[in-house]
């Protein structure tokens, strides 16, 4: 076999989501390439939860239809999953709570009893047994655990080995996997957290909301090694007007949110776009209108990031699909976001930043420190400057009186409505948004893949590169992914799709988003291939939809 796929499902509450980065990290561990997708409803308790794993030689963005091995925890388990198993494949399960079917059965609760665990640990019978039908070390799995598993280490170990001895080998991971380098796994969000720190990040600020809560709790387990302060306010509107306050006392802050707390955030957004004030907004999408679809993935909310606010601004936006492209541009939009003084917009999904891979290094970035006052003569915080950008001095330095302000305002900061003055600082911000466009052309603004000679481009964004990427080499595709969607990179899109023959768009949403932007800039988008269900493509069901618009 040239690659795995594991999955394990239960209820919530019975920790799915650790298992299956458990089972992530034990693959990872054999030296393979993996990628982890977790599928929960928005309850605390009950609903059925299911992580799968897949494992391969080459690095995996995205899962297929079949699976290798479940691990079952319920019966509701086996009754979703049972049909996706592939020939030699096989079900691990509870003979407690599953009835008796083809397969190997642990009476997980006795096990658990027997070895004076907690309850919660009844998931670890099924991945030792998991581990011993894929052949992979006991001293494998003993180190990783105890680097993976949070609490009652002891106690984990010993119901994975109860697993583990019952169990018996039924396939063996691919051969490629243990000639590799064993690289460290990381979520999405713990990828964008990461990329802020590294671009030197003081302060985060958010309200918990799916699907970007992980990068609040990740910096703040972290936040004394990291040497940041994070926040949590009591809405959406607090975080983005304490964000304001940070960054206009010279902190470097980013927040983070979903759909319907940007819609809170917007007003406070338009603030940043007249008072020229740097923040970077991470923005993970999940299906709307309003609460929508809370724990799953979309990409409806591109048009808003790009127009979000009131009146006329600039502000970067980019769009990641990788871990690394998350560090990256994390970072990035940091940078830019204080060398241009406007917000910036960081768009990711559930599907990239709940997910789990493999980390292939960090990237990095081109240095853009941002423009400060010297010191020399009278400051004014919107004088003219290069760019259009006006040297930053912060509250408290000496000899500058730093005024802000949201309303119209003249070099000083002072309030206007003499037309010369508001056109000519409308002009400013303009210039500030065309240098911003020539500086990402030093960047990896659009990325391609597949068959640079093929007649059909797949035409896609963030979270969808993945399975774009695979279905392209299987059919003979190519793909032209722009990641900075604003300012739109003209030249590095057009030189991309030259002598491109049919283009079809593929997004995760049903308007066609991203074809709308890119038939606004004058190119033209041939077909449409959308999925709006909150779930990924599998690679087949992709392969298929291509095939029904002519491929």
């Amino acid at each position: 076999m040239d690659e795995i796929a594991v999955l394990i499902g239960g209820r919530a509450g019975e920790g799915i989501n650790i298992a299956g980065s458990v089972v992530m990290r034990l693959i990872a561990g054999c030296g393979l390439r993996a990628a982890m997708y977790y599928d929960y409803p928005s309850l605390i308790k009950g609903g059925h939860n299911f992580a799968v794993v897949r494992g391969a030689a080459a690095q995996p963005y995205c899962h297929r239809e079949g699976i290798d091995l479940v691990l079952a925890l319920d019966q509701e388990t086996v009754r979703r999953h049972q049909g996706r198993i592939r020939a030699g494949g096989r079900i691990i399960y509870d003979t407690g709570r599953v009835r008796e079917i083809e397969g190997t059965g642990l009476p997980l609760d006795e096990i658990v009893k027997e070895e004076v665990a907690p309850a919660v640990t009844r998931n670890m019978v099924l991945i030792g047994a998991f581990c011993k039908a894929c052949a992979i070390p006991w001293e494998t799995v003993e180190a990783v655990l105890r680097r993976a598993v949070p609490k009652a280490v002891e106690a984990n170990l010993r119901v994975a080995g109860r697993g583990y001895e019952a169990a018996e080998r039924v396939m063996t991971l691919p051969a490629q996997a243990t000639a590799g380098q064993v690289l460290p796994t990381l979520s999405g969000n713990e990828a964008v957290a990461l990329g802020l720190v590294d671009a030197g990040l003081e302060g985060y600020i958010a309200y918990p909301m799916t699907p970007s809560s992980g990068i609040l709790h990740f910096l703040a387990a972290g936040q004394e090694a990291f040497g940041t302060s994070v926040v949590h306010p009591e809405n959406e509107i607090g975080v983005m007007l304490m964000a304001l306050g940070a960054a206009y006392a010279g902190r470097r802050v980013a927040v983070g949110t979903s759909g319907g707390g940007f819609c809170l955030m917007t007003e406070g957004f338009s603030l940043a776009g007249m008072a020229e004030l740097p923040v970077l907004v991470v923005l993970a999408q999940r299906p709307g209108p309003s609460t929508g679809v809370p724990t799953y993935s979309g990409q409806g909310d591109l048009l808003f990031a790009l127009s979000a606010g009131q009146g006329e601004f600039p502000r970067p936006v980019a769009a990641p699909a990788t871990l690394e492209e998350a560090w990256y541009w994390a970072g990035a939009l940091l940078d830019l976001s204080w060398r241009f003084q406007t917000p910036a917009v960081l768009l990711t999904d559930k599907n990239l930043g709940e997910g789990m891979y493999t980390f292939h290094g960090a990237p990095r970035r081109p240095p853009l420190p941002p423009v400060r006052w010297d010191g020399d003569g009278g400051y004014r915080r919107y004088a003219p400057g290069p760019d259009g950008v006006s040297p930053l001095a912060d509250p408290g330095t000496a000899g500058a009186v730093v005024k802000v302000n949201s309303y119209a305002h003249d070099e000083a900061g002072i309030t206007v409505e003499d037309p010369e003055t508001v056109a000519h600082m409308a002009e400013k911000r303009k210039e500030k948004e065309q240098a911003m466009a020539k500086v990402l052309r030093g960047y990896p603004a659009v990325m391609t893949a597949g068959d640079p000679a093929a007649g059909t481009v797949l035409l896609c964004w963030g979270s969808t590169a993945g399975v774009c990427t695979e279905a392209a080499g299987d059919l003979g595709l190519s793909v032209v992914r722009p990641v900075v969607l604003s300012p739109f990179p003209t030249e590095q899109f057009g030189a991309a799709l030259a002598g491109a023959g049919r283009i079809i768009a593929v997004e995760e949403n049903l308007d066609g988003q991203l074809a709308r932007l890119v038939r606004a800039e004058g190119h033209r988008v041939d077909a449409m291939v959308g999925k709006y269900d909150g779930r990924p493509f599998f690679l087949e069901d992709l392969e298929r939809r291509l095939k029904e618009v002519g491929i």
